[in-house]
C-alpha cells in the first residue's frame, strides 16, 4: 500500500484539526458549565491546576501539529483542486489565527497571570475579583478559539470533499 505525503497531510490535517476542535468544544460544554458551579478559589486553583496538566506533549502535537498539516495539505491541494486548495488554505489560516494566535494573545497570557498568583494570600472579595476578571476574558477568548478550530475543520473537511467525483 503506497500513502503518499498529499495523503498523509490530508488525513492528518482533517484528524488533527477535529481533535482540536473537540477538545475546544468538549471543554466548551462540560468543563465551563462545571467550572461555573463552584467558588471562586475552587475555580482559580482548579484552572492553575487544569493550565499546568494540559503542558504536555500529546497536547503541542495536536495543537501545533494541527498547523502544521493544514500548511502542508494546502501546498498539496494547490496542484490538485483549486476549490480544494482554497478550503483548505481558509481552514489553515482560520487556525492560525482564529485558535493559535487567540490561545497565544489571550488564554496563555491570562493563564500566565494566574499562574504568577499566590490565591492563599488573596481574601476571599479579592478572590472573587480575580475571577470575574480571569473567567469573563478567558471564556470569551476561548469561545472564538473554538468556533474558530470548528470552522478550520469544516473547511478542511470540505478540502476533501471537493476533490470527490461526486461531489462534482
Amino acid at each position: 500500500m503506497d500513502i503518499s505525503i498529499k495523503t498523509l497531510s490530508l488525513f492528518g490535517a482533517v484528524v488533527f484539526t477535529g481533535l482540536s476542535a473537540g477538545l475546544f468544544f468538549a471543554w466548551s460544554v462540560s468543563v465551563i458549565p462545571g467550572t461555573q458551579k463552584i467558588n471562586s478559589e475552587a475555580y482559580l486553583e482548579t484552572m492553575q491546576s487544569i493550565n499546568r496538566a494540559i503542558l504536555n506533549p500529546v497536547f503541542f502535537m495536536v495543537f501545533f501539529g494541527s498547523l502544521l498539516f493544514l500548511g502542508a495539505a494546502s501546498y498539496y491541494q494547490f496542484h490538485v483542486s483549486s476549490s480544494a486548495f482554497w478550503f483548505m488554505l481558509i481552514a489553515a489560516a482560520t487556525y492560525l489565527i482564529g485558535t493559535l494566535a487567540v490561545t497565544g494573545l489571550g488564554n496563555v497570557p491570562l493563564n500566565d497571570q494566574l499562574e504568577s498568583t499566590q490565591l492563599n494570600l488573596l481574601n476571599k472579595v479579592q478572590l472573587e475579583d480575580l475571577r470575574s476578571f480571569y473567567e469573563s476574558k478567558w471564556n470569551r477568548f476561548h469561545l472564538i478559539r473554538t468556533i474558530c478550530a470548528i470552522a478550520s475543520f469544516v473547511f478542511a473537511t470540505a478540502s476533501i470533499f471537493s476533490t470527490l467525483k461526486f461531489i462534482k
